[in-house]
């Protein structure tokens, strides 16, 4: 296996929408934890916004999945 594999087999996740919400929400959370000085229900709204980002790519993603097989 060539560098160049790992590298693209590592990275093929990210060309998913709803890992890279998860990524940068677990990121905001991080850095509002050690270092933005953001309140607790600021951290908790980012969060939120991230699920429901989340959550809401799913549900797009079956119904198109289901028009698909209509």
């Amino acid at each position: 296996m060539s560098f160049s594999d790992v590298v693209a087999r590592t990275f093929r996740p990210l060309s998913s929408r709803k890992v890279r919400v998860a990524v940068a929400t677990v990121l905001a959370a991080y850095a509002a934890e050690y270092g933005l000085g953001w309140t607790e229900e600021m951290l908790l709204t980012v969060v939120s916004v991230g699920v429901a980002l989340i959550l809401g790519i799913a549900h797009e993603d079956a119904g198109q999945k289901q028009q698909k097989s209509s």
